[in-house]
């Protein structure tokens, strides 16, 4: 019997002496800006887009059409079961746009997948909060 290789994604940053952040995809540098762009801001916003592109991506296997934009926000302490600090409590409110929506079944299913399949919140120990509003109504 055939063993299945699981598909595998490669990503790559870069710093410079600066601390000035470039992909390996390209594009423009961030630049380094540690009182507005904190490394924990950046994961926010990574677990935000991820969250996004992979509704995006649910949505359009169904024939859906969506734009959307989130919020991220998190709290960092120290935890009690080893007393490193770290993200205990993460929420991301995504708010879409549907021409179209789907029956909220089929909707909730989508908002499932999404939350499943982003990489950055399935890599996290604390598990994403999400709220999820389609054409101003919430999901659940």
């Amino acid at each position: 019997m055939a063993t299945v290789r699981a598909r595998s994604f490669e990503y790559a940053v870069s710093l410079d002496a600066s601390w000035d952040a470039t992909s390996d995809r390209g594009g423009e540098p961030i630049p380094h800006d540690g009182r507005a762009w904190t490394p924990e801001h950046l994961l926010l916003v990574g677990l935000a887009r991820c969250s996004l592109k992979a509704l995006e991506y649910h949505a359009r296997r169904a024939g859906l059409t969506v734009t959307s934009e989130a919020n991220a926000d998190g709290t960092v302490t120290r935890r009690d079961d080893d007393g490193r600090f770290a993200f205990v409590e993460i929420g991301v409110e995504a708010r879409l746009t549907m021409p179209e929506p789907p029956e909220i079944e089929a909707l909730r299913e989508i908002v499932a997948k999404a939350e499943r399949d982003c990489f950055v919140g399935a890599s996290l120990t604390v598990k994403p909060r999400y709220t999820w509003l389609v054409n101003g109504e919430p999901t659940a």
